[in-house]
């Protein structure tokens, strides 16, 4: 048995019963221009393929001297709707020690799998192919249907607020910009808001790069519009806007419940950039090189390079940016600078780092800019081993923390909640969340260096207790076998 795909080269076929499969066969290979002899027992079929200049001979396949007729032929299609005669031939054509390709019709998949036992190179079941048919054809139809919902959704305002999640990741970005080239096309008015802020240096070269106009969501600032859409955004903690979403775009199921007119959730894509990038297709858009490197940022950064949960659906949707983008500007986005300060807070975060398990807690003292905690954290998610990072910070009289997660099992946006909701303000969603928290008592003991020494000490074990509380660590502050803790 050969196990090799025929060369190109290849240009001799044998076909093996003429049914219905057989003839669609034989005639797409002939427009092609290949040399095709038909073998088929019924006469009369054999008489009307002649009829259309096809080069066909009456045989019963299951005879042995059938093998010897097509012994010079490349490949070999047995498209009988008789399994066992296929089976039969399938036998003659390999005893005779040939390296014939051979592609054989099945019923079902055991006599799939009977056939491949004896050395036939590629099985057809008929049921599956128009099975798969059916699915290809259905997924097309539901894409066109749900493209002319959103378009009416759409066009029935007049001006659009695009949201993306608090402090909103490349996915989260580029999904925004996309549904404003979207709307734009339809003569609709859109601009990108979002809430907390774009604090890591990658981030913030992918926005300042690419030329994004995305600003902060003011207090009232949606009331000037009369459409809003949520993209990316299901996997909130917290919901505080005053209206529903008239369009909800995700591949995370909400976590909380929406009543949006126009909802496309698909969990079984790895991005939203990549629902995204069907809808671009579907409206048949003039993708811009700006739209189409945000996209294929976007789901390069979701799936970490295409290492993390990758679907085809993810890959066909990169295949199809790749050509329109700009991979100068993509390399420049992926290796941005770091300031001097955002390096002394990762060298001290570093220092002081506590790791139990793969969770990494850890103090990054004293800031001027709370963006470096950000930073911080992501880079530290880098560290072998180690799925949720949480750093934190004092600036003036308030904790900044921010956290994130890689760990499908946990949702950060919750643990930051259940840690510090009560006490201060947490936000943000399942791999990606910040919380602001008041000194408080603490306040008092600011002053001279001792003071602050101690300030940070009481800091870090009240913090320290209540994340890894949170996370469902159990452990004793104090002698705990921590890789590091305080400087050690």
């Amino acid at each position: 048995m050969s196990s090799a795909v025929p060369m190109a080269s290849m240009s001799t076929y044998a076909i093996l019963g003429c049914g219905s499969v057989g003839h669609a066969v034989a005639e797409q290979l002939e427009s092609e221009g290949k040399d095709v002899l038909i073998i088929d027992n019924d006469e009369g079929r054999v008489e009307a393929l002649r009829d259309q200049d096809l080069d066909a001979r009456t045989a019963d396949i299951a005879e042995t001297d059938v093998a010897e007729v097509i012994a010079d032929r490349d490949v070999v299609l047995v498209m009988s709707a008789d399994i066992e005669a296929n089976k039969t031939a399938v036998r003659h054509v390999r005893e005779r020690g040939g390296d014939q390709f051979i592609v054989v019709r099945a019923s079902d998949p055991v006599t799939a799998d009977e056939l491949t036992e004896l050395g036939v190179d590629v099985v057809i079941n008929p049921s599956e192919v128009i099975a798969d048919s059916a699915l290809r054809a259905l997924e097309t139809g539901e894409l066109e249907h749900r493209a002319e919902r959103l378009a009416e959704v759409l066009q029935g305002g007049e001006r659009l607020a695009i949201l993306a999640h608090r402090s909103p990741d490349p996915d989260s970005i580029a999904s925004a910009v996309a549904l404003q080239a979207i709307a734009e096309s339809l003569g609709v008015e859109a601009v990108i808001r979002y809430e907390g802020e774009i604090g890591h240096q990658e981030n913030r070269a992918f926005v300042n790069l690419l030329g994004i106009d995305l600003s902060p969501l003011a207090e009232d600032d949606l009331s000037a519009y009369d459409t809003l859409a949520l993209v990316d955004y299901a996997r909130v903690t917290e919901y505080t806007l005053d209206r529903q979403p008239d369009i909800l775009i995700d591949h995370f199921e909400p976590e909380l419940e929406y009543d949006a007119r126009f909802a496309d959730v698909r969990p079984n894509v790895s991005s939203t950039s990549t629902i995204l990038t069907k809808y671009i297709q579907e409206f048949d858009l003039n993708l811009s090189e700006e739209v189409a490197t945000a996209l294929l940022y976007g789901i390069r950064e979701e799936t970490l390079d295409f290492k993390r949960d990758t679907t085809p659906a993810d890959l066909t949707a990169a295949a199809y940016l790749y050509p329109f983008a700009n991979h100068d500007t993509l390399e420049q986005v992926e290796s941005p600078s770091l300031s001097p300060e955002t390096l002394d807070v990762l060298a001290e975060a570093i220092r002081n780092r506590d790791v139990q398990g793969s969770h990494l807690v850890t103090n990054a003292g004293f800031i001027r800019d709370k963006t470096a905690v950000s930073q911080a954290a992501q880079q530290l998610l880098n560290l072998e081993g180690i799925t949720t990072t949480a750093v934190f910070a004092v600036t003036d009289d308030t904790i900044h923390l921010a956290a994130r997660s890689k760990d499908i099992r946990m949702n950060i946006g919750a643990v930051l909640s259940d840690a510090f909701g009560g006490i201060g303000e947490a936000r943000g969603h399942a791999t990606d969340a910040t919380a602001e928290i008041p000194l408080g008592i603490f306040t008092g003991l600011e002053g001279d260096g001792a003071s602050r020494d101690t300030l940070l000490t009481l800091t870090e074990r009240a913090v320290k207790a209540k994340l890894f509380e949170a996370m469902g660590v159990d452990v004793e502050m104090e002698g705990n076998g921590s890789e590091s803790s305080n400087g050690g």
